[in-house]
């Protein structure tokens, strides 16, 4: 391939665009995760669009996540929902196994990490895209923008991990934080089986603070299950087999009280309506700057090279208005 030929290929896939080094991913083998014993100290990053917000989770000694922190995000593209195509700036939902190979300390976004994506149920949807990363800066084609900074301390976070013998860290990208509240006011959206899908490994983790095993099959990801026979596999590629659950009660229960909450909100009329937004978001901390100081400023202070930051006009238009 051709030096242009490559440059091309890379503004199409993903969001670091000719800027970016070429830097290819290796795909993981399989979204199935079996039940792995992780070491104590290790990490699990929950990233949250709407909000524009990033967070590390650490691994205590009694087998449960703890928050470490809670990051803002600087900026992401496109729209919520899913990415599917090459080029519709769409920063990926879903989950994503991220390993040593997929870390770039010597990214021109200053310190990035590929997601992996498309993941093995994205690419048995027939998804198409590359070069999904969580990067420095302030510029977003696809990507989560971290900051310099920002991405600094989620790096070194992975980093330590892997040193203490973490094979690989669960990365779960949702289009908001997926509470009866939102699941309400989304409802309309065309995405909304899809985030019902994301939702059932969100409780998971939100009650039990354990890692779901995530699987896909069926054209969906399911949760902390298995072949009721124990020998069937479970493939993105193929129907489901008769699967067997394991899912905590206390996960059951919330999802009632959810569907609860819902049909409450919706038949007082109490749901609210989904907002209208220009192009992603920003978190409201870098918006402020972008809004007193100007996008000059604000690349400045978010990149040692002072990297552009993408379609500021857009990131002014948010918080997101009220679609009416």
């Amino acid at each position: 391939m051709t030096l242009a030929a490559a440059m091309s290929a890379l503004l199409l896939g993903g969001c670091v665009a000719v800027t970016e080094d070429v830097y290819t991913a290796v795909s993981p083998v399989a979204v199935a995760q079996s039940s792995k014993a992780r070491p104590a100290g290790s990490i699990l990053v929950r990233i949250f669009k709407e909000e524009s917000e990033l967070e590390v989770w650490k691994l205590g000694a009694d087998g449960r996540y703890a928050l470490l922190k809670t990051h803002p995000m600087c900026r992401w593209s496109g729209k919520l929902g899913p990415k599917k195509t090459n080029g519709d700036r769409q920063a990926p939902e879903g989950f994503y196994q991220v390993t040593a190979s997929l870390m770039n300390p010597n990214s021109k976004y200053h310190r990035s990490f590929n997601l992996g994506y498309p993941n093995p149920l994205e690419r048995a949807l027939g998804y198409t895209g590359d070069s999904l990363m969580v990067h420095g800066a302030c510029s977003s084609s696809g990507c989560f923008a971290m900051t310099d900074e920002g991405v600094s301390e989620v790096y070194a976070s992975a980093e330590k991990a892997f040193s203490l013998g973490q094979s690989d860290f669960q990365v779960q990208a949702f289009p908001f934080r997926m509470s009866a509240a939102q699941m309400a006011r989304h409802r309309m959206d065309p995405n909304i089986a899809f985030w019902r899908n994301l939702k059932l490994g969100y409780d998971v983790f939100e009650v039990t603070r354990k890692e779901p095993d995530v699987a896909a099959c069926g054209g969906r990801y399911v949760f902390d299950s298995r072949a009721a026979d124990g020998v069937s596999p479970i493939l993105a590629t193929s129907a489901c087999p008769v699967m067997a659950s394991s899912t905590d009660p206390e996960v059951l229960a919330k999802r009632e009280k959810d569907k609860q909450t819902i049909q409450t909100l919706l038949s007082e009329n109490r749901a609210g309506s989904a907002m209208a937004y220009s192009d992603g978001g920003m978190n409201p901390r870098f918006r402020d700057i972008l809004e007193k100081l100007g996008a000059k400023e604000l690349a400045k202070e978010t990149s040692a090279d002072a990297v552009q930051v993408s379609r500021p006009d857009a990131a002014l238009a948010d918080p997101f208005k009220a679609d009416h």
